[in-house]
């Protein structure tokens, strides 16, 4: 058995050692090293073009995080990128789902408790007592809620918020109000507080966080996005910022990053912003998933985590 890796940094070796350990009997190879030779699998991030473009050989290609937009995206210039009949797997969680949980949480914890604007009144050297907010009336939504999703839709129902979860079709989390497709959309969003972005970048959500949306939540609703920066237009938030409908957002994902230097939000105080660490790629999580995947397809049965090319996710 042969596995094809790449990796855009470049650091193979903590991959290639961590197969060897877990899934001895398969031999690893690098992808710039291993061009042209037949091999069973490939796992990858952000693969270019020419990696899977009319390969034959590969029986299934592993994406090394939960997001399969840095495969699918190879479709939009190239309907024939990805190898025909090859299943593409995505990970199902390798430990993402409590990360971004915590991530998550402290952001909604920091707006509840009004730190942000103690942290604010810090830095003018200002004493005051702020009015709380009441937890009946702090209202949570969860955009997307699969694997990471659910996770962190149920963590903060387990602080009490009132939480709701949308999806394209209907799902059901336990202490999560359900909303799903088109029509349940506007219903989600009314009067919400929060708003949390965990969703599949697909052409159907591409730009979804945008005035429109940003209007139907409550007023001085505040943003966490996660997932990935397509989703948000970036302009129509810094203007809901700083007209008073969006009190604030808290980024880890951006359409270019790093972020540039002369973007504004760095200059915005109440949009808070991180590097794209919210849910960290744990390697052993991952290779033990992914290994224990490889032997079920070796032994022809399922597997958990197969994209669905048309949904995109």
């Amino acid at each position: 058995m042969k596995l094809q890796l790449y990796v855009p940094d470049g650091r193979y070796a903590p991959w290639i050692e961590g197969f060897a350990e877990v899934l001895p009997e398969a031999q690893c190879v690098t992808w710039e090293e291993s061009q042209g030779q037949r091999v069973d699998y490939a796992v990858v991030w952000r693969p270019p073009l020419e990696m899977l473009r009319g390969r034959t050989d590969l029986k299934a290609v592993f994406n090394l995080g939960a997001g399969v937009d840095g495969i699918l995206r190879l479709r939009d210039n190239d309907p024939e990128a990805l190898p025909a009949g090859v299943p593409i797997v995505r990970l199902d969680d390798a430990g993402m789902a409590a990360q971004m949980s915590e991530y998550v949480t402290a952001a909604v914890l920091r707006y509840f408790r009004k730190l942000d604007a103690y942290d604010a009144q810090e830095t003018a050297g200002t004493w005051k007592f702020l009015k709380p907010h009441r937890r009946a009336d702090f209202t949570i939504g969860v955009m997307g809620i699969g694997t990471l999703g659910s996770h962190i839709a149920r963590t903060l129902a387990g602080f009490g918020f009132p939480v709701r979860g949308w999806s394209r079709s209907a799902k059901t989390v336990e202490g999560v109000q359900p909303f799903h497709g088109a029509d349940g959309q506007v219903a989600f969003l009314d009067g919400l507080k929060v708003l949390v972005n965990v969703l599949p970048l697909t052409p159907d959500t591409e730009d979804i966080i945008d005035t429109g949306l940003l209007y139907k939540l409550a007023k001085g609703a505040y943003v966490i996005n996660v997932a990935r920066g397509q989703h948000l237009v970036e302009a129509d938030l810094l203007a809901a910022v700083q007209d008073g409908q969006i009190a604030g957002a808290t980024l880890d994902v951006f359409r270019t990053e790093p972020l540039p230097a002369d973007h504004p939000y760095w200059q915005e105080p109440r949009i808070t912003i991180t590097p794209h660490i919210s849910a960290l790629t744990l390697r052993e999580d991952s290779i033990a998933q992914i290994a224990g995947k490889i032997r079920l397809l070796a032994e022809g049965k399922p597997i958990a985590g197969v994209v669905d090319l048309q949904r995109g996710y």
